[in-house]
Formats: C-alpha cells, structure tokens, sequence
C-alpha cells in the first residue's frame, strides 16, 4: 500500500467523521495526517515498523501510528471501516453537493436512511426533505437544482485548478532523466473557461528508449495526488489526480510533437476543418505527422508552425481553434494580432480592508506598481452589501479622500478612486449621485436578486446603463462558474444601450467568474462596446488572475484597442467619464 493509497483512506474517513457529527479536532486530525502522508518523500511502509520515525512526520500522533498499523496489519482503518458500514460509501458523493453539508447529509440518512444521490434526489421530488427540521419547501427546489447542476457540470474544473495542476506536473516530469520538452495541450491550452481532464504531452529521450521511458513513468507515478492508474500502455498513462480530474500523459518522438500538439489542442471542429484543408491540398494530417497522401512520407510534424505553414496558413494561435473563421482568416492572412498580457496598463477593479479586502489602499497599489501598471483603481462595495461592510455615503467620501492621499504619496502609479456600486432592484444605483460624481470610475453590478424575470432584469440594467455615473457594468451576467448560471436578460438591448451611453462591459478575469464569456465578449465588440479587463481583487495575490481574462479576450479575437486599460492614464480617465 503506497502513500496515496494510505492519504486517500485518511481523507475518506475524515469526510465520514463529520457526517458523523464527530469533533472537529478529530476530524482536522485525519486530514492533517492525510495531507502529511501524501507529501512524504519515503514510503510510509518503509516506516511502519518503526513508529518513531512515524511520530517524527508532522501531523502523526501515537493515535494515528495505532491506526496506521492497523492498516497494515488488517487492511483497514477501524473507525473508517465502521463507517463505511454505517454509511455506505455513495454518501462521499453527496458532499459534492452545494448546499448539502455533513450536518444535512446526516439528518437525511437519520430519517430516510438514504445515503446515495438518486435516492436523495427521489426525496426531494417527493416532497420528503421539506418535512425534516430547518427544511423547507424552498430549500428542497434548490437541492434539486444543485442536483441537477452537478450531473450537468460533474467532472469540469475551473481554469486556474486545471492550470495549476498542469504546471505541477510540467515540473514534476521535467525533473525525470531523458524529458525534454512537456506541454499541456487540450481544453487547457485553448483557454477554455472551464476544463474536463488534462492532456500532457512530454517528448525527449526518455520517450524513445525502454530502459529511460520506465524510469520516467515509475517517476511520473510517485505524481503527489495521484489516486488510481486508470490505464498505461507504451506511449500513454491515464491516471486520476485526488480531486477526480483524469490526466492523459502521452510520450512522443521529437518527430511528431509538433503534429501532437496540435491534433491533441484542439478543438476537434478545427481539426476536422484542417483535415479537410489537408486531403484538397494531398496531404493526410494525423497525430504523427503530416504526410505525403501517396507516399505517406512525412512532410511536416517536428512544430505546429510547419504543418500551419505547409497548409498555406499562418499560425493560428490556440484560443481560436474552435472553428469559427479562423482558418479563412488564417488562409487569407487576416488574423488580428489579439490582446497579450503586456498591453494591460491597469486592473482596476478592487477592495481593501475598508469593505471586505484583506489589504491597505497602500499594499494593493504596491502590488500594481510591482506588476509594472501606470494605474490602478480602488472600487471598494456600496452600502446594499452589508455584509461586505460596503460604504454609506458619508464613508465613501471620506474613502475618497484616503485613496487621493494614498496617491501622493505613492510614486510610479496612478491610483483612481472608484467604488463598486449596487444595481438595486429598480436600477436605482445605491449611492447619492453627489458621490458618485466624485469617483474616477464608477463600476455597477447586480448583487441580489438574481430570480427577477427577463424583462424586469433587462429594464433593471438599461437604467443603471442609462444612469451618467455608470462608467462600467461589473461581471455583467452574474454567472459563477460551475455554481450559478448567469440572470436572464437581453443582453443585446443592453449592449446597444451600452454602445450608446458609452458605458463599457467588464471581463471579470476571476477564474469562477470569466464574466462576460468569450461568445459575449464578440457580441459586445459586434455592438462597438469597450471592455474592461479586471480581477475583482480582494487580496494583492489575486491580480495574478488578470491573465484569465486576456485568455478569454484573445479567444472572443479582441484586440488592444478593444480594451479600456489599454490606454495610458490620462486617455482611461477620460473613458470612464464616457471619453472613448
């Protein structure tokens, strides 16, 4: 039994403790523990013999060594098989649940003795979860909604867990004798906004001799995290990380990386399309190579930039391969030269400590000064979210006032004072006009009630839109990805108002929100709409998230001058007061 298989055990019996509504402590204790196994460099069953060795690891108590060496001795941990027995394990699933907790999950199994999802879900259509304390009728409705919400989204992730599990195993696999080159190509590398499992690609020595290529892979499986090989042949192992994403690791000769790359990026729309491209052209295009279609000798397969080249096309970058006019505009040498991370001069979208950030004006403008911006804007909540500590009138002048301070005495970047006002249910926004005449920028968003109807939603926006204060519409649909589905609205009749006014739309680059999508980030530039590009920081570490946002952009073909923050300080100013 190896490290992974002993945390995963842990971690199990941990989630099973507190839907047994055991103590807290205990329950930390097994995750400690798990979290400390998982990433021990020896093997535990090295060690089991000798449990002071044991107790040295951080996290191990005499406790945990009992139990440890009860699973080696019987194959089981006591408490985790007792409740396993009690439990059934289909009650781990309903964890992934929104809105079903392990104090829930609890009550449903005391009264139905019910432990798995189709029968809470048969519950809940019967009308049965309503009936048990602290439900309700309209509890229930959303239970079955995130029911529905997670056999809709299972198995997806967002952008930054799938980046930062690819960048871990880039690392990881580098570091083997004989790995050249490692790349992750697939839904990842198009930017997609959200990620179903991860293709690795890894070329080099170790992918062209036996003796290096088991080397690798026996280095590959010691991957912390990594829970069950699902498959390993000659040239791919398919495994499943702990939080349930499958990686497919596929080895390849220096020949034919390029044409891996690209078959294995995506998307298969544009494959098919290329293909097509290819045979017209006497060429047959495959994961290997490009190749002869009489000969079958290769004539293209070492990068992407030859087979694109061989085609008669320029290099289509990555983010528009989902056939959608990239390859006539390729062939015709038409792409636009999209939006790169250096064009941003300014994030100005966030909070500090005076609402609910965690940072000073002071320490966020150092983090944009650092990250090489002219400018920044503080945006801090309005006084609708209270429980965000937002600001009153009265507080946001003198909020103003701090960050107009803060300014002179920071040097090397502009600091704008902004806030993020409330869209009320009428469209009202939720600060005096007097006040908001004073901001630099002025971002309105939708922050509760988000069950109003199409057309009262729309009229709701078209006001704010309409309203002379309104510089931006923060995350203009309200989606939180693999959460909450965006409000209903005619985001058409908003845009044109939009274009109007000369109110711009936000990207709100936060990974969970990626809002608006790259299919509306096309409809605004269609209706002549700017965009704003922001992170929504709350945390100075959350500005390394803007490069999300210039994915998407680059996937919906903006440009630089389709982007506010783009310009130099004094032209942005001017834009948000309506100038661009």
């Amino acid at each position: 039994m190896d490290n992974k298989a002993i945390a995963g055990i842990l971690y199990e019996t941990a989630d099973l403790l507190e839907i047994d509504g055991q103590d807290s402590f205990r329950v930390r204790s097994y995750r400690n523990a798990a979290q400390a196994i998982e990433a021990l460099p020896q093997q535990v069953a090295n060690l089991i013999e000798e449990p002071k060795k044991l107790l040295e690891i951080p996290g191990i108590g005499k406790g945990m060594v009992a139990n440890l060496q009860h699973l080696f001795k019987e194959g089981t941990v006591e408490v985790h098989a007792e409740l396993l027995k009690k439990y059934r394990p289909s009650m781990l699933e309903l964890l992934k649940i929104q809105g079903l907790g392990p104090k829930t999950i609890a009550l449903i199994w005391s009264a139905y003795q019910v432990s798995d999802l189709d029968g809470v879900e048969k519950l809940a259509r019967e009308g049965k979860i309503r009936t048990l304390p602290r439900m309700g009728e309209k509890h229930e409705q959303k239970l079955l909604k995130a029911i529905e919400d997670y056999r809709r989204i299972g198995g997806r992730f967002l952008l930054d867990v799938a980046e930062e599990l690819a960048g871990k195993l880039v690392e990881h696999l580098l570091a083997a004798p004989g790995v050249e080159k490692v790349t992750p190509a697939g839904s990842l590398r198009r930017g997609r906004e959200t990620v179903g499992d991860l293709d690795i690609l890894v070329t080099g020595k170790a992918c062209a001799q036996a003796e290096a290529r088991q080397e690798m892979v026996e280095h590959l499986l010691r991957f912390p995290g990594l829970m069950e090989v699902i498959a390993q042949g000659e040239n791919k192992i398919s495994f499943r990380q702990r939080n349930g994403m499958q990686v497919d690791v596929r080895l390849l000769p220096p020949e034919s990386f390029g044409a891996a790359m690209q078959y294995f990026t995506g998307s298969k729309a544009h494959n098919i399309a290329l293909r097509q491209r290819a045979l017209k052209m006497g060429y047959t295009l495959s994961e290997y190579s490009l190749a002869d279609l009489e000969t079958e000798r290769p004539v293209a397969g070492k990068s992407e930039e030859e087979i694109y080249s061989k085609l008669k096309l320029d290099l289509i970058p990555p983010e528009l391969r989902e056939n959608l006019g990239e390859i006539e505009a390729a062939a015709n040498h038409e792409l636009p030269e999209l939006l790169v991370l250096a064009d941003i001069r300014g994030d100005v979208h966030m909070h500090t400590v005076e609402t609910d950030g965690r940072n000073t004006i002071e320490e966020m403008a150092e983090a944009a000064r650092d990250r090489g911006y002219q400018y920044m804007a503080i945006t801090d909540h309005s006084k609708n979210l209270a429980f965000a500590n937002g600001l009153t009138d009265e507080r946001a002048l003198a909020h103003i006032e701090r960050i107009r301070a803060a300014e002179k005495k920071m040097k090397g970047i502009r600091i704008f004072a902004g806030i993020e006002v409330d869209i009320l249910t009428d469209g009202a926004l939720d600060l005096s006009d007097s006040v908001l005449e004073q901001m630099d920028i002025v971002i309105a968003s939708v922050h509760s009630q988000f069950n109003q109807d199409r057309d009262t939603m729309t009229e709701r926006l078209l006001k704010a839109v309409a309203n002379p204060n309104t510089s931006v519409i923060g995350h203009p649909t309200g989606r939180l990805l693999l959460r909450r589905d965006a409000y209903p609205f005619d985001l058409d009749k908003v845009l044109v108002a939009a274009a109007k006014h000369k109110v711009a739309m936000e990207l709100n680059a936060y990974p969970d929100r990626l809002d608006l999508c790259d299919v509306h980030l096309r409809m605004a530039k269609q209706h002549g709409v700017k965009i704003v590009i922001n992170t929504d920081s709350h945390h100075t570490s959350h500005m390394e998230k803007l490069h999300y946002g210039v994915t998407q952009a680059r996937r919906a073909w903006l440009t630089k001058d389709d982007v506010l923050n783009t310009l130099p300080p004094q032209r942005f100013a001017k834009a948000m007061k309506h100038g661009w």
